[in-house]
């Protein structure tokens, strides 16, 4: 064990409760960073450059597939500040290691309009960027406004903007050509101080109708998405799972109708660039919901999360998730594409 201060370099340190699908891996090596110094200090002491290492922030859109043979930094940083204020718009600066939902619930709480219908996603804020996060109809990229981030070899610290992020479908840089090289220290988005509630996605609209709201509030926005996501999606600390394990699948308008006419029935939702197919809907239809593989499996109320059941491993799970895949594309010729990063 190395100490500096009160950051400690760990050896053969166990994960299971740093990743909600509750895999039992372990990491050679493994360390909490509490503040950019700290940060700061791996890189200048070479932790970067010394074989492996994994950012982890919440371990909510992960799978580990094995024990990770490196160091994991697990991203403990913390602190909210609103750096900007005009009137209209609010620009709230938050630190990477900061829990994304808690932070929803700061900004409904006092006022600030554009994250309730991302309530509930776990993780943490400076993962939120990468995977450009999205629930409900809002994506992340629609109230971003900036991020920090080191860029590991130099050690110099960059500010990209939401252009230069090149924010995608569940996408963005740091999953594509700058993947790796950046780590992410704190993320500004802008909230709006006058909020227009965003309610046109279905089952939010019918959640708010059954709760007998006509005039939504952001608080009643957040309290209609917590109850669905409630019912859908299981509670790791119950049921290992990072949430939906594989992405709603864009094809082209020419392709669908070619779908279409062989399965009317499909469910689909329009895209700028072509139909976005539910990918929950193609599993189901194929068979999978509630089907077990061993410790895998698929929940019995929403197909697009696989489960640990209880001792599972990355393996198992990869396995399950090869089965299904396989299945929607001898079906359906489409092939899905994992949303959970596979280490």
């Amino acid at each position: 064990m190395t100490i500096r201060g009160r950051m400690q370099i760990l050896d053969n340190y166990s994960l299971k409760r740093l990743n909600t699908f509750n895999i039992d891996v372990r990491a050679k090596k493994f360390t909490a960073v509490r503040s950019n110094e700290d940060v700061l200090y791996l890189r200048e002491k070479g932790y970067f450059e010394k074989g492996s290492h994994l950012i982890l922030g919440g371990g909510s859109n992960i799978l580990f597939s094995t024990d990770y043979d490196g160091l994991v930094v697990y991203m403990d940083s913390r602190g909210r500040e609103v750096v900007e204020n005009d009137g209209e718009s609010l620009y709230l600066k938050i630190m990477a290691g900061e829990d994304w939902d808690e932070t929803v619930e700061h900004c409904v709480s006092m006022g600030w309009g554009g994250l309730e219908n991302l309530s509930m996603i776990p993780g943490k804020a400076g993962s939120s960027p990468i995977q450009n996060i999205g629930a409900y109809g809002v994506e992340l990229s629609e109230h971003f406004h900036s991020l920090e981030a080191l860029e590991k070899s130099t050690g110099k610290i960059r500010t990209f903007s939401g252009e230069e992020c090149r924010f995608g479908y569940r996408d963005s840089v740091f999953k594509q050509g700058e993947k790796g090289r950046y780590l992410i220290l704190s993320v500004t988005l802008r909230l709006d101080l006058t909020p227009e509630v965003r309610t046109h996605y279905l089952a939010l609209s019918r959640e708010l109708s059954e709760m007998g709201v006509t005039n939504p509030s952001i608080a009643a926005v957040r309290v209609a998405v917590m109850r669905i996501r409630g019912r859908k999606l299981p509670d790791p600390k119950v049921l290992g799972n990072a949430g939906s394990f594989f992405k709603n699948t864009v094809i082209s308008r020419e392709d669908f109708s070619i779908i279409r006419e062989k399965f009317p029935e499909i469910k689909y939702f329009e895209e700028a660039g072509g139909v976005k197919i539910a990918a929950g809907w193609l599993i189901d239809k194929a068979g999978w919901k509630g089907k077990r593989k061993g410790n895998a499996g698929v929940h019995q109320d929403q197909a697009l999360v696989i489960v640990n059941h209880g001792g599972a491993t990355g393996s198992d799970v990869l396995g399950l998730a090869a089965d299904i895949k396989e299945s929607v594309m001898d079906i359906y010729g489409i092939e899905l594409q994992e949303e959970v990063n596979i280490i």
